[in-house]
Parts: structure tokens; C-alpha cells; sequence
């Protein structure tokens, strides 16, 4: 079967493969947004024009990079950047490298063939041979999805969508004033889906609207400490699960048995939809997020960023963050962190005596490259990274720094 890709060029930055995460309804959408419809700056644009006219040194090649690679099902865009190149961060390098035949790196789809043109000490990567049109295998079964809904996303989205509504940074004295549960409709020691919960605000801001109501759960806003400063960043809510709301606080006045009136608050009814974690009585509400398409794409900051590791998401007893997991910086949004950024992951060398020295003087070793997180959500000065690579665990107090920065 053949198909062609359509020349439109999309600079893989912060805009590139539409992930749209549909949390209200607990499912993934990112295929729903055309790819072609993804903005592109002229910075990118000017960037990867002038890698295309080229290629980049085949210095820059992963030292295995294959002459061909067949896209597989379940790849993603950072798997084959990190095929091709030594800083798989460097998008532009090699989604760039041909305008007319890798014009889109959102249409790389699962059976493409990619081939990598050697010539003059210089690389680019191509989806066809010169002479030769595209030709994309795809498996014989009857397809009932366009080629344009299986585009390879740039990561793993489904590590990441769990972690768009639970993760919540609120300034201080924000929970306090949250809305919070006050009752069940049954005395239990655990509440569990489709029970019955009660819950009041101090505003009444528990109203029923046009559309669907949830709301997230919360329990202990944690002070999230900067491990450089002490100074306290946030508070850090800790997510226990989701909840409708059936019907709206109100006020209704009923007599007594000798005609007196008595005018009293009503909570507001809502009902438990999924439970993470424990949820209690005087646990905390939070509107759920308006979830927009967001664009997960790993690059580089433009300028050098640096910080540190502030905790280790979901767990307060596991010392040790590995691949895979969330982990929270001290960078965020006033420091000019965006969603997509990627950062080295750098091991704190340990201040040590030397005892090879008659003094014993105290030395530090030097910190070492231990891996690389993408930052995927952004508060004020705050963000979530998710863990791509590691050597070692991640512990809080581990440095960040831009990937190619070099001091």
C-alpha cells in the first residue's frame, strides 16, 4: 500500500504531536487535533531550513544509527531520536534534515521505512531512497482508522495522563478555603465508587451548571521546600481521586412540630467516581482542570536553566526515583520552563574525607550525568518532569541543568 506524507513542516519544539488527554472522561484523544494544524515559529522554522540544506556531521550520529529503521507499532519519536542521534533532544537535526521528505514529523507512521543518506561526511534522513516513492507496510487487516490517526506520538503518553490532573500546586491558604467533603449518605470505614458523598463550601460554589461537574479530592497540602533556598515554593495536594456533583448547596426551610420555620444549609451531593487513595471525610475539593490539547515535545531550553529535584511524586517512603517516574523541580514557570523542556539529571557528589591526605581535608566529588526527565506540567515556580532515562536512582536534592550546557 502506498501513501505520501503531506509537505507541510512542523518544527518538533513545544508544538508538535497532539496529545489530547480527555481527563473528565478518563480516556486519550491525542489523534482527534490534525497534526498540520500545530503552530511553528520562525526561529524553528529558520533552524531546521538551515539543517535541511546540510544534513548535520555524522559526529552527531548515535554511534549504532542504523542505514534503514522500520517504524514499529508502539514506537515513539524519542525512541527513534535517540536511534539516530547522541542528543535525542535535537529534534530540529533530524526531523529537519529534509524538508520535502520529512517535511512533518507528527505523519511518522508504524510501518515507514526511514533511510539515512551518508554523503561528504554529512547525514540526513530521508523517507524514500532518490527515484523512489514512499511506500508505507502496514499489516492485512482491514482498517478502519485513516493512516493520519496512527501518527507516532513524541513520548509514551500514557505515562503521562494520569499525572494532568493529579499533581496540584496551591499557594498558601488555598486549601483552607476549598470546598470540603462532610458526610456519606452510608457510615463507612472506606468509600469506594458510586457511594454518596456530602460536601460544602464557605462561598456555596458547589452549583450545578450546564454541562458535567467533577471535581479531584485532596488531602494535606504539603510545603514543597527549596532544597537551594528553604524557601517554601507551594503546597503540594495530595490527590485521592474524583468525584460528580449531583446537586448544588442550597438553603431549604422546613417547620418544626410547633410551626416554627427553620432555615438551614443543604450540602451539595456528589458522587465518587474513582478512588486512588483512601478518601475520608474532611478531605478537600478542586474543581477539575479544563483539559486543552497539549503538546509534549522534548527540546532544549533556549537558554541554560538549572535547578534541583524537590520530591519524588506519590510516595513519601521511596527514597530512590527511577525511568518512568514523576518527580517535581524547583523551576517553573517564572523561571521560563515549558512544557516539553528537557533536562539533564545530574548525581550531587558527596562530600568525602580524603584518607589517602595526613589532614584528612574534606573534598567533594564532582557531580555526575545520571539521566534525562521531560518537564510535561508547569506551575508558577514549580513543574513535573517525567523520568525518560536513568543510570541511578533520582533522589531529592539531584540537580538539573540544560542538557547541552556546557560550563
Amino acid at each position: 500500500m502506498r501513501a505520501s506524507t503531506t509537505p507541510l513542516f512542523h518544527q518538533l519544539r513545544s508544538s508538535a504531536v497532539a496529545v489530547a488527554c480527555m481527563a473528565c472522561a478518563g480516556m486519550s484523544a491525542w489523534a482527534a487535533t490534525p497534526a498540520a494544524q500545530l503552530p511553528v515559529t520562525a526561529q524553528q522554522r529558520s533552524t531546521a531550513q538551515q539543517v535541511a540544506a546540510q544534513g548535520i556531521p555524522e559526529a552527531e550520529l548515535a554511534a549504532n544509527a542504523p542505514d534503514t529503521y522500520v517504524v514499529k507499532r508502539g514506537d515513539t519519536l524519542w525512541d527513534i531520536s535517540r536511534v539516530y542521534l547522541q542528543q535525542p533532544w535535537r529534534w530540529p537535526a533530524l526531523w529537519g534534515m529534509n524538508l520535502q521528505s520529512i517535511a512533518n514529523p507528527h505523519l511518522i507512521y508504524p510501518g515507514q521505512t526511514l533511510y539515512l543518506e551518508r554523503r561528504n561526511g554529512m547525514a540526513r534522513l530521508v523517507t524514500s531512497r532518490s527515484g523512489e516513492d514512499e511506500v508505507i507496510r502496514i499489516s492485512p487487516r482491514v482498517r478502519s482508522e485513516s493512516l493520519s490517526g496512527t501518527a507516532l506520538p513524541a513520548v509514551n503518553q500514557r505515562l503521562i495522563e494520569a499525572f494532568l490532573v493529579e499533581p496540584e500546586v496551591l499557594a498558601a491558604g488555598e486549601s483552607e478555603k476549598a470546598p470540603r467533603l462532610v458526610g456519606a449518605s452510608q457510615e463507612r470505614a472506606l468509600l469506594s465508587p458510586g457511594d454518596r458523598v456530602y460536601g460544602r463550601s464557605a462561598d456555596q460554589s458547589l452549583e450545578m451548571g450546564q454541562e458535567r461537574q467533577y471535581y479531584r479530592v485532596f488531602r494535606n497540602a504539603v510545603p514543597m521546600v527549596d532544597p537551594e533556598t528553604n524557601a517554601v515554593l507551594g503546597y503540594e495536594a495530595q490527590y485521592l481521586g474524583k468525584v460528580q456533583l449531583m446537586a448544588g448547596e442550597r438553603q431549604e426551610t422546613t417547620l418544626d412540630v410547633k410551626g416554627n420555620a427553620h432555615t438551614d444549609p443543604v450540602p451539595a451531593s456528589l458522587d465518587i467516581t474513582s478512588v486512588k487513595e483512601e478518601i475520608r471525610i474532611g478531605d478537600k475539593l478542586l474543581p477539575m482542570p479544563r483539559v486543552n490539547v497539549t503538546s509534549y515535545v522534548p527540546h532544549a531550553p533556549d537558554e541554560h536553566l538549572q535547578g534541583s529535584v524537590l520530591s519524588i511524586y506519590g510516595s513519601n517512603s521511596v527514597a530512590y526515583a527511577s525511568r518512568n517516574n514523576v518527580i517535581a523541580i524547583n523551576r517553573g514557570q517564572a523561571d521560563g520552563v515549558e512544557l516539553g523542556h528537557v533536562f539533564r539529571l545530574m548525581t550531587r557528589g558527596a562530600r568525602i574525607k580524603d584518607k589517602t591526605d595526613s589532614d584528612q581535608t574534606v573534598i567533594k566529588l564532582p557531580n555526575e550525568a545520571n539521566g534525562l526527565a521531560m518537564v510535561f506540567r508547569t506551575f508558577d515556580k514549580v513543574s513535573y518532569a517525567l523520568i525518560l532515562e536513568a543510570k541511578e536512582g533520582v533522589k531529592v536534592g539531584d540537580s538539573l541543568i540544560s542538557p547541552d550546557y556546557r560550563p
